[in-house]
C-alpha cells in the first residue's frame, strides 16, 4: 500500500487536487504541494485548512521546486518520503517529473500529454512522440505511472471502455463531447492555462477516422448535439489528448473529440491569430525587445483561478460510443454534469478545474489500496473502469448513462 502524496503545479486544478487529497488524507497519508512559487503552494495549503478538509490531523506542506529540473523533483519526492505523485504543473514538465518518479519508485500521474514548448499540434501520435517512449523503464522499474487521469482525457476514457465492457459486443465509433454552458462573466478569458489552451486550437486538428488519421482545421467541422441538462450545444471537432490513445485501443472505430464554443470565443480567437498573436515564436519590437506574441496574450488575459467566483451554469461531458450488441446497432452516452458555483462553494475552484482535479484523486486512492498499483505505464481504458467511477461518484462527480431503456445514475451492483 502506498501513502503519502506530492501535488506538483499551483494553478486552478491543483487547488482542487488538494482539497480533494486533504477529504481523503485518511487513506492518501502526509500531504505535500510544490511549484515554482511557494507562496502559491501556501496560499492553497491555507484554502484547505479554512475550509476544514482535512478529513483526519496530518501534514500538508508547500514547498518550492523548479519542476523542469528532473534531480530537484526527485530530491523533493526522497526529502517527504512521497510514493504518489499527482502532476497537474504545465504540460511543459511531464517528461521530467515523469523521469524523477522512476528514479524514485514513486506513482506517477498526469492529466495530459507532455507539449514540448516549440512545437505545436505535433503529427500523431502524440503519447508516442513523449510518454510511451518510457513504457519500458517503468516496467523495468515496478513504476505506476497513470497517464492523462483527469476528465478528458481521463474519465472520458474510462466511459469508453466501460461502453466496451458493459453495453456493446462491438464498438464502432466513440465521439467525445466537452460542453460548458456556463458564464465567468468576463469579456474574454480562457478555463485554464492560455498558453495551453491556444495551442491546442492553432495547429491541424487530428481525428482517427476510416483506420487513419484526418487532418483538418480548427472549426471547420462543427455539429450540434442534444445534451442532458444543457440541452442543445454547437460543438467544433478538436484535436485532443485521448484521442491518441483511444485510437491504439480501438483501431477499427471512428475517434473524435468534439469541444463547445459560443461565437464571442471563435471570433476573439479568430482574430487575434489572424494579428499572430498566438504565435509561440519570438518577435522584435520597434524598440529591439524581445517578446513571445503568446505570453504577451496569457499576461493580460484574467487568470482562469481568478474567474471561480463569480462562475455560474454547468458542464456536460461524456462519450456517445456506437455499436453492436447483439447483432444489432446501438448506442449509449455515458456522461457526467458539474456545476460551476457548487465547486466554488465545496473548493473554491471553478467547473471546469473541478471536473480535472477530482479524478485523479480517484486514481490515487486506488493506487494507494492496490487496485491500480499495476507497476507499468497505462491510459486510463487499459485499467477497470468501474473501481475508478464510483470513487468519482463518492468523492464529487458521477456518471449517468442514456441509451435506449432510459437516463439514469450508473450502478456498481
Amino acid at each position: 500500500m502506498k501513502r503519502n502524496v506530492l501535488i506538483i503545479g499551483a494553478g486552478g486544478v491543483a487547488q482542487v487536487v488538494a482539497h480533494k487529497c486533504a477529504q481523503n488524507n485518511d487513506v492518501l497519508g502526509d500531504l505535500h504541494i510544490a511549484s515554482r512559487t511557494r507562496s502559491k503552494c501556501e496560499a492553497i495549503v491555507a484554502s484547505v485548512h479554512e475550509k476544514g478538509a482535512m478529513k483526519v490531523p496530518g501534514t500538508f506542506g508547500a514547498h518550492a521546486v523548479d519542476a523542469m529540473d528532473s534531480a530537484a523533483v526527485a530530491d523533493l519526492i526522497r526529502l517527504t518520503g512521497s510514493q504518489i505523485v499527482i502532476n497537474v504543473g504545465s504540460a511543459f514538465v511531464n517528461m521530467t517529473v515523469l523521469q524523477a518518479c522512476i528514479e524514485t519508485g514513486a506513482a506517477y500521474m498526469d492529466t495530459a500529454i507532455h507539449e514540448d514548448p516549440d512545437k505545436v499540434c505535433e503529427t500523431p501520435p502524440w503519447y508516442g512522440n513523449y510518454e510511451w517512449k518510457r513504457r519500458e523503464a517503468c516496467e523495468k522499474a515496478g513504476v505506476t505511472a497513470i497517464l492523462g487521469v483527469g476528465f478528458d482525457p481521463g474519465v472520458v476514457n474510462a466511459y469508453a471502455r466501460l461502453a466496451e465492457d458493459d453495453y456493446l459486443d462491438e464498438v464502432t465509433s466513440i465521439d467525445i463531447v466537452d460542453i460548458n454552458a456556463g458564464s465567468h462573466g468576463r469579456y474574454f478569458a480562457t478555463n485554464f492555462d492560455p498558453e495551453i489552451n491556444f495551442r491546442e486550437f492553432t495547429g491541424t486538428v487530428w481525428s482517427w477516422q476510416n483506420a487513419q488519421w484526418q487532418a483538418n482545421k480548427m472549426f471547420e467541422v462543427g455539429k450540434s448535439w442534444d445534451l442532458p441538462v444543457v440541452g442543445s450545444q454547437k460543438a467544433y471537432l478538436t484535436g485532443h489528448d485521448e484521442v491518441h490513445s483511444l485510437s491504439a485501443r480501438y483501431p477499427k472505430a471512428d475517434v473524435r473529440f468534439w469541444m463547445g464554443f459560443g461565437d464571442h470565443y471563435i471570433n476573439v480567437f479568430t482574430v487575434l491569430k489572424n494579428l499572430g498573436l498566438l504565435s509561440e515564436q519570438p518577435v522584435k519590437t520597434a524598440e529591439g525587445q524581445q517578446v513571445i506574441p503568446l505570453k504577451v496574450v496569457k499576461a493580460v488575459l484574467p487568470d482562469p483561478a481568478s474567474l471561480a467566483p463569480d462562475y455560474t451554469g454547468k458542464t456536460c461531458i461524456g462519450d456517445f460510443v456506437k455499436g453492436k450488441k447483439d447483432g444489432k446497432e446501438t448506442e449509449v452516452f455515458i456522461y457526467n454534469v458539474a456545476d460551476h458555483k457548487e465547486a466554488y462553494m465545496e473548493v473554491g475552484s471553478q467547473g471546469i478545474s473541478y471536473t480535472a482535479g477530482v479524478p485523479p484523486v480517484a486514481a490515487a486512492i486506488l493506487i494507494a489500496k492496490g487496485e491500480w498499483d499495476v507497476g507499468r505505464m497505462a491510459n486510463v481504458e487499459e485499467l477497470p473502469p468501474k473501481p475508478f467511477l464510483q470513487i468519482l461518484d463518492r468523492i464529487g462527480l458521477p456518471t449517468r448513462v442514456k441509451d435506449a431503456d432510459g437516463d439514469r445514475p450508473l450502478t456498481f451492483s
